[in-house]
């Protein structure tokens, strides 16, 4: 097996360009790992490509195959795509940055093999994702905010067993407003997302449950 040097060329500036696409859009958005990063993702997938398929095929005896490379390449790349994912508090950012990264590696490799049209679908595919699904407010499609009050004791342990019952049915904290009311009771006001298949008047029959709980209410946002 044997590649010219204008397809070595071609393959990793094709990569580099298909990487920077998807790298331009995470920057824009301020993401940790943005358009050199994708790009160097992309180039370096295909020259890794190439390297297993050509260059290490040469002097190879017996049954070779190119893909075992490849495969650890989608594997190693979740390394770099974790140091993207942070944790803010009780949410977690830049999952969309690593699984963008994990999808550049597969296109630098569909490039270094010279899957072209694979490669370049899969980059108008993931930038239309990018750009375009982010503009679609599927929250107001999939749940339902609304702000939930808790009056409560101030006392230790109060907090976390409000947040275990929310987490048990999977109602996700936008936002903790905690103040003192007048009695010496805590006052907690949450915006909330629930889950379109929450039972809200089990959500609150839980909370007013609690030991401590005087009593657990909400609105819509």
């Amino acid at each position: 097996m044997s590649i010219t040097g204008f397809e070595i060329t071609l393959r990793l500036v094709v990569a580099l360009i298909l990487g920077g696409l998807i790298g331009l859009e995470r920057e824009t958005v301020a993401r940790p790992a943005g358009f050199r990063t994708h790009i160097l993702v992309a180039t370096g997938s295909a020259l890794i490509m190439m390297v297993s398929m050509y260059a290490l095929s040469e002097g190879m005896t017996g049954r070779y195959d190119p893909g075992r490379i490849a495969a650890q390449v989608v594997s190693g790349i979740g390394f770099l795509g974790a140091g993207t994912i942070l944790r803010e508090g009780i949410s977690v950012q830049g999952l969309t940055t690593a699984a963008s990264l994990w999808t550049v590696a597969g296109i630098g490799l569909a490039v270094g093999s010279g899957f072209y049209y694979a490669a370049v679908l899969a980059t108008v595919l993931a930038v239309l994702t990018l750009v375009f699904f982010s503009k679609i407010g599927w929250n107001k499609v999939i749940s339902k905010h609304k702000i939930l009050t808790v009056i409560m004791q101030d006392s230790p342990g109060q907090l976390a067993a409000v947040f275990s019952v929310l987490a048990r049915h999977k109602v996700n904290v936008l936002k903790i407003d905690l103040s003192t009311e007048d009695g010496g009771d805590a006052k907690l006001n949450l915006k909330v997302e629930l889950p379109v298949k929450a039972n809200n008047i089990d959500i609150v029959g839980e909370l007013v449950a609690i030991h401590g709980v005087r009593r657990a209410s909400y609105v819509r946002e």
